[in-house]
């Protein structure tokens, strides 16, 4: 089983609330995530426990740059984000490291599975 982890606290409530529906992460990750997958989604600091959340189809994995990056990506990663340059600080923040709009993201839209 594959997993979709988050490591930041703040994902937790979104995730809980069913708010967050897609993550978007730097560089291709297409070796990591195809459509059609089941993950669990889980939160938890690196090296450290994680908590399962939800299992959840991978609906689609996109790649492009930052600058093609639409509203639903980005409403998707988070609603608070409304625009590339709010992206551009959050991811920063997550990658401690200089990023412009020419960087390469993947976006991995997920949902739910009932069991």
């Amino acid at each position: 089983m594959r997993v979709l982890n988050f490591y930041s606290s703040n994902y937790h409530s979104q995730l809980v609330c069913r708010r967050k529906i897609c993550t978007i992460r730097l560089g291709d990750k297409t070796n990591k995530y195809s459509e059609g997958d089941i993950v669990w989604v889980t939160v938890g600091k690196r090296f450290s426990q994680k908590k399962r959340i939800f299992t959840a189809a991978i609906d689609r994995v996109l790649v492009k740059p930052i600058a093609q990056l639409t509203a639903d990506d980005l409403q998707g990663e988070n609603p608070d984000i409304a625009s590339i340059d709010d992206l551009l600080v959050f991811l920063r923040s997550i990658y401690d490291k200089a990023l412009s709009t020419s960087d390469i993201v993947t976006v991995v839209y997920f949902s739910e599975i009932i069991e």
